[in-house]
């Protein structure tokens, strides 16, 4: 019993060590913040169909180099969860890449529950997930420092999406509570309180795409890009985060997952709803060749930088908030003589 306690001592010493060794967010010194989103990778340990993830992922982080990792959900696909979770992870956690997850549908469908996979999650060298307490899956903030390192620079708002929707005579997916909405306002009108009333730039990371999505990508006069085969499967029900977001002023772009067809971005009332790539193998269904997002953000500028990343460094849909969703006014454009 006593080499058994001696033993999990210092598995967790070691595990809080690697964990202290995660220095701050910040921006470097070219004022730049790189973010990979991986999404729906469906990971089944042993199916020779997901090595083609393991090895995009491989490939995207070797060539992106990014200073934070996001996996918005469905990671796994298939007991054993744990050690599927842990597989994924690895790919990140042993480059010394800091990383986050929010989960999908499907993640507590393989024999393991929210709690039980967000502590293998949290217990994995370099991710900076708060610790859950007794919330089963908690929201949660990650701050961005300047490059100097003195002040919060931008923000990055995690948010667990849930599952299903959990009333009877309301069919489909879940839906963000007020709870949810609240805490967001309460963390947002913090941090712009903290910034002399002027809203930090933000983004939000989640699994299930907000309604709004079917409304901005129906609209003919919104500004697209990339690829949309399917409608958005968003709960029916519409709690009023993007209004609450609208409002707050401080988030440019949500970054989802959920819809494998879909790695679109619409400017919807001046913030960008997008999707990330379909990054999984022939584990669920797909139609795009799999990759990942990547987004740059620049220190003390309400802008992004945005594209696809794909097999062997193909880049396609590159776009800058605001400027590639604003449309000019043609009447200031120069004449045109040919």
């Amino acid at each position: 019993m006593k080499r058994i306690s001696l033993t999990l001592c210092l598995a967790f010493l070691t595990v809080l060590f690697c964990q202290a060794q995660v220095a701050p967010l910040k921006f470097n010194k070219n004022g730049e913040f790189k973010i990979v989103q991986f999404t729906d990778i469906h990971f089944q340990y042993h199916n020779p169909a997901s090595a083609i993830a393991l090895k995009r992922i491989n490939e995207v982080l070797d060539a992106e180099r990014p200073d934070l990792v996001v996996f918005t959900g469905d990671v796994v696909y298939a007991a054993p969860a744990d050690t599927a979770m842990r597989t994924v992870l690895a790919c990140a956690s042993s480059r010394k890449i800091p990383f986050v997850v929010t989960f999908g549908n499907h993640d507590n469908e393989q024999g393991k529950t929210r709690a039980e996979l967000y502590d293998i999650i949290r217990a994995m060298p370099y991710n900076i997930q708060p610790d859950r307490g007794a919330v089963e899956s908690p929201d949660y903030v990650l701050t961005v420092k300047s490059s100097d390192g003195k002040k919060d620079a931008s923000v990055l708002y995690c948010l667990d999406s849930h599952s299903y929707s959990k009333l009877p005579d309301v069919k489909g997916y879940d839906w963000l509570t007020f709870d949810q909405v609240n805490w967001y306002r309460q963390q947002s009108a913090a941090f712009t309180a903290k910034n002399n009333g002027k809203p930090l730039p933000a983004l939000a990371f989640f699994h299930i795409p907000l309604p709004e999505y079917n409304q901005a990508a129906s609209d003919e006069t919104a500004i697209l890009y990339g690829t949309r085969m399917e409608k958005a499967c968003a709960p029916a029900i519409n709690t009023g985060m993007f209004a609450a977001m609208k409002e707050a002023g401080d988030v440019m772009g949500t970054f989802v997952g959920h819809d494998h067809d879909n790695d679109y971005s619409v400017m919807w009332k001046g913030v960008v709803l997008a999707y990330g790539r379909f990054t999984g193998g022939n584990t669920e269904y797909n139609h795009l060749s799999n990759g990942a997002r990547v987004i740059v953000l620049k220190e003390g500028e309400r802008t992004f930088t945005s594209w696809i990343h794909l097999k062997g460094g193909e880049i396609i849909d590159k776009t800058v908030y605001p400027d590639s969703y604003v449309k000019d006014d043609w009447r200031k454009r120069p004449l045109v003589t040919e």
